[in-house]
């Protein structure tokens, strides 16, 4: 499966001035909005299943994590059992 994160013409019209302003104050480069947004479109494809399997991974840790501390509380409840 191949994974192509879609940006929404809102969320394009607010990433696309952060991808102008970020290669002009670091790269020294000006960029029209076509520009930046084929950039933000090759990122997305090229780019985009890195940091969605990453944001999996963390979301599974978390929950790994917070599966701990329930299993945890569940055995403070744990009485003894007398033989």
């Amino acid at each position: 499966m191949e994974i192509i994160i879609k940006f929404s013409k809102e969320e394009k019209e607010l990433l696309i001035p952060k991808i102008k302003m970020y290669l002009k104050e670091e790269l020294d480069t000006d960029i029209g909005n076509f520009d930046a947004e084929f950039l933000l479109d090759f990122f997305s494809e090229e780019v985009g299943a890195y940091f969605y399997n990453r944001g999996i991974q963390d979301a599974l840790d978390m929950l790994d994590n917070r599966m701990e501390e329930v299993k945890e509380s569940i055995y403070v409840l744990e009485k003894p059992i007398k033989l």
